[in-house]
């Protein structure tokens, strides 16, 4: 996968192996809390080799983000070191929709977090980083009213936009959408990372 620089640091390979810390539990079928304690678990079987997952400190001195990439999708686990616990994670998913051209540079986050542990900006420190490293993001089919709220904050400090997705092309909709278009499930926000513009964003990921 070829993605702007700087992107994933170069990791261990056991670090890239797929199966160790994939998220198993459906997010709809399960308590927030419910679905961190597998992932959690299998932290913990890594022993040592936990130590050596790259990490970046969060707002929090109390709290830890880890990361590791597979399949070139990128995992970010948020840690109380206090606690010992882990409390919410955020996937940054491939997106199936997208065309070859465009899946190279887009990812669409997904996250989870304990209840007890939301608003309070984890969610926001982890997408800022991401698009810091030039990872440029795109919103899912639907959004929550707080998950649009976040990215509608995000994007008064990244370059933003919309854009039509359907068919495996995408087709640029402007930096602002009428409700009825907003609405519609073809619609896609999103994020620009570090380093990109958006002239070199439509170029490279083939928006019309």
């Amino acid at each position: 996968m070829v993605l702007p620089q700087p992107f994933f640091p170069v990791l261990p390979a056991w670090l890239l192996r797929p199966l160790e810390l994939r998220i198993d539990v459906d997010p709809r079928k399960a308590k927030p809390a419910d679905t961190l304690v597998p992932v959690r678990e299998r932290m913990r079987a890594l022993g040592d080799r936990l130590q050596a997952m790259p990490h970046f400190g969060l707002d929090d001195p109390g709290l830890r983000a880890r990361f590791r990439e597979a399949d070139g999708e990128l995992y970010v686990y948020i840690e109380d070191l206090r606690r010992d616990r882990l409390v919410g994670y955020t996937v940054f998913n491939r997106l199936v929709e997208l065309g070859r051209q465009a899946d190279r540079h887009i990812r669409a986050p997904h996250s989870q977090y304990d209840p007890a542990y939301q608003r309070r900006g984890l969610a926001s420190s982890v997408y800022r980083w991401a698009l810091d490293q030039g990872i440029c993001l795109m919103s899912g089919a639907r959004q929550s009213h707080g998950a649009h709220a976040l990215w509608r904050s995000l994007s008064r400090h990244y370059e933003a936009g919309f854009a039509d997705l359907r068919r495996k092309q995408l087709n640029y909709l402007g930096r602002e959408v009428a409700s009825a278009t907003l609405a519609d499930l073809h619609t896609r926000m999103f994020l620009l990372g570090d380093g990109w513009t958006l002239a070199r964003f439509r170029r490279d990921a083939q928006m019309g």
